[in-house]
């Protein structure tokens, strides 16, 4: 008689690869799209921090600061004056930060 091996077929296999394959498909260019979200969000927040420090050194020193190095020292970091490799604007006059 003849014995049954209990083992996958090559079509089987090639089901299973073509199904893992559509699935990458699906979710790779989502995964883009959120990590664009992610860094989207983070800059907004970053501008929120910085402009709650300018409101700061206004209420301290009862004017705005001429630019946001001068914040460096005391109320905000070297790295918090830029987002995704882009400077943050700064209007002296205003006191308003933007991206």
């Amino acid at each position: 008689m003849w014995k049954k091996n209990n083992a996958f077929t090559l079509i089987e296999m090639l089901v299973v690869l073509m199904i893992i394959s559509v699935l990458i498909i699906l979710i790779v260019p989502n995964l883009g799209k959120r990590s664009q979200d992610v860094n989207s969000k983070g800059c907004e927040a970053l501008i929120a921090v910085v402009q709650a420090q300018v409101d700061a050194y206004y209420a301290e020193h009862h004017q705005f600061p001429t630019n946001l190095d001068a914040l460096v020292p005391e109320y905000i970091n070297e790295d918090q004056k830029s987002c995704n490799d882009k400077e943050l604007s700064y209007e002296s006059n205003s006191g308003k930060v933007r991206n």
